[in-house]
């Protein structure tokens, strides 16, 4: 780092059997608050997209360990100079790829406090705060969603791990399919089984069902509507057929806030057929969740209370540095019964009183992440919150505005959070192949600008770019430079 020099000598707690010196790292913990701030303070100084070429950051790094040690100066000399060029800096404001998550300042302390304290947060008693911060923490944002205290939570590190673990409990749930003893394998006369999610579904879902034994055969794609939502008629009349054919349906997958459009299926209608069918339902909320923090959009949850399960990423658009992953379940004696397996070792006296969080996943390390999550909530406090994401999307709704009176650009899906899918496409221009190269040719344009990371996807087959605004540092100015950047870039890849 800058105001580092190299060459020092090693520091006196290196040369013995023990720690880092505490001087030593109070003086580096001190130089890397300073960086960290520096760098939350304007990292626009960094180009957002990483330029770096494939295989360069292994390049530039010796291929054997060193047999010495070496340092500090010396690594976060070689941090700065060979790790940060190969960072696509998701903290930055112009991060509008994929969803733009950001580690907020609370979290980034509270990581570093976790770091420091290292509980494994298996057992109750492997640190009572650690499991019982995790209670009282998701159920703060559980009264913020408007959730009832029927559901309990936990976390874990990804949506995928907190869908997994949902399908899971909803495969226990099966009367006596027993797969927890017996597995699926080989049994004869078992019946085959059937899991529901939309072509929007994010495949997460999909990998769930090969983990779960099910395979991807026992997935059911449910065709959606205009507006990229589920279609209920569509369930249920694949739920019949199947019945019908000898499958034995036991879960649907809908989503309020789809990967690719942002989509909300109509959970209320599905519910209905979960109900009438006996079968789990699961909600995918990663990103869509926390917008229920906002009055206005407490109704994107409509049909959640009814739901066996759901998972909300404060990491996708609370401000929470991944990973936390939330998973709330009203049935959560099928979760523990799915997962719980305590070995001599790990019985306590006091396990009939508490809460032992590696009852409910296949985690037994369990990082103290509710400590960031409770900082976050306590340093923004509802409003604060709800005031963020509301800027987001009023961000995002300019950028909507802008795009709908554009004679060459064409919004490809609705905008109900703060992500927006769209086009370019100039007048006259009617080869879809030319228009998916044009698209991709300008994406590149706006990606190799430093400026600012978008990404894509696919919506009915075109090539679509893809805006997600979540960041708590985007401003008005980083959205208009897009647009800006879009403009220009529209004009060149045309010509």
């Amino acid at each position: 780092m800058d105001s580092m020099p190299g060459n020092q000598p090693l520091d006196p707690g290196q040369m013995g059997l023990g720690d880092m010196d505490p001087e030593a790292f109070r003086r580096y913990g001190h130089q890397l608050i300073e960086w960290v701030a520096a760098y939350l303070a304007d990292m626009t100084a960094y180009p957002v997209l990483s330029k770096a070429a494939p295989g360069a950051i292994k390049a530039a790094l010796p291929d054997t360990p060193p047999r010495a040690p070496e340092s500090m100066a010396a690594i976060l000399e070689d941090f700065e100079r060979v790790i940060v060029p190969g960072i696509t800096h998701w903290n930055h404001p112009g991060f509008m790829a994929y969803f733009g998550i950001s580690g907020s300042g609370p979290g980034i302390l509270g990581e570093l406090l976790s770091a420091a304290l290292n509980v494994n947060a298996m057992l109750w008693r492997t640190s009572p705060s650690a499991t019982e911060l995790e209670e009282v923490a998701l159920g703060w944002l559980r009264q913020m969603i408007d959730l009832p205290d029927t559901f309990m939570g936990v976390i874990n590190d990804t949506a995928s791990a907190s869908s997994l673990y949902a399908l899971a409990a909803a495969r226990e749930a099966i009367e006596g399919l027993q797969a927890r003893e017996e597995g699926l394998a080989g049994r004869p006369g078992l019946p085959r089984l059937r899991a529901y999610a939309s072509v929007e579904a994010h495949s997460s879902i999909d990998k769930a069902a090969i983990v779960l034994g099910i395979g991807q055969a026992g997935l059911r794609k449910i065709p959606t509507d205009d507006e990229f939502r589920m279609d209920a008629r569509a369930l249920a009349a694949a739920i019949e057929e199947d019945l019908a054919a000898g499958w034995r349906p036991f879960a649907v997958a809908a989503t309020v806030g789809t990967t690719s459009t942002t989509s909300i299926d109509p959970v209320p209608a599905i519910a209905d057929l979960c109900e009438q069918y006996g079968l789990w339902l699961h909600v995918d909320g990663a990103y869509g969740g926390p917008a229920a923090i906002l009055p206005e959009l407490r109704p994107v949850l409509a049909g959640c209370d009814r739901a066996d399960s759901i998972v909300v990423n404060p990491h996708k658009w609370l401000f929470t540095p991944i990973d936390c992953s939330v998973l709330y379940c009203r049935r959560p004696q099928m979760l523990r019964q799915a997962f719980s397996l305590v070995p001599a070792f790990l019985q306590t006296s006091v396990d009939d009183q508490v809460v032992n969080l590696m009852d409910y996943g296949t985690s037994l390390g369990r990082r103290f992440r509710a400590l960031k999550l409770w900082m976050i909530l306590r340093y923004f406090g509802q409003e604060g919150l709800a005031r963020r994401l509301r800027e987001h999307r009023r961000l995002a709704q300019m950028l909507v505005d802008w795009i709908d009176a554009a004679p060459e650009f064409e919004r490809m899906a609705p905008a109900p959070f703060s992500t927006v899918c769209f086009r370019y496409h100039p007048l006259g221009e009617s080869d879809e192949a030319r228009l998916d190269a044009l698209n991709e040719r300008l994406m590149e344009y706006i990606n190799a600008s430093g400026e600012i990371f978008i990404s894509h996807t696919k919506v009915h087959e075109h090539f679509t770019l893809r805006c997600a605004i979540g960041n708590i540092r985007t401003t008005d100015q980083h959205v208009l430079r897009f647009w800006e950047l879009l403009q220009g870039g529209a004009a060149q890849v045309a010509s």
